[in-house]
């Protein structure tokens, strides 16, 4: 593996898992809550109308709120971390 290839892996490793909080806040997923006008209350209304008023436990809005709130598990941090790596490889074979 080429010093390129590692420091691909390396940078998308990293970049993701760097991201993944950012992105969740700018999208409404806040510590705070669902902002409000958010598309992150766009899938919360979607959600809740779905299931008749409330939103299911595990369901993706639910799962996406308790990482904006709570941040990144460490299962979570190092599943994107892996994707995130496997899309640093990917790029250095294009």
């Amino acid at each position: 593996m080429g010093l390129l290839t590692i420091a691909a892996v390396a940078a998308g490793a990293g970049g993701t898992v760097v991201a993944a909080p950012i992105v969740l806040g700018a999208i409404g997923f806040t510590s705070a809550g669902i902002a409000a006008g958010s598309y992150a209350a766009g899938m919360l209304s979607t959600a809740a109308i779905a299931n008749g008023g409330g939103v299911a436990a595990g369901s993706l809005v639910a799962v996406l709120q308790s990482a904006g709130m709570a941040g990144l598990s460490g299962v979570t941090t190092t599943a994107l971390a892996s994707a995130g790596g496997a899309v640093g490889f990917l790029a250095t074979l294009i």
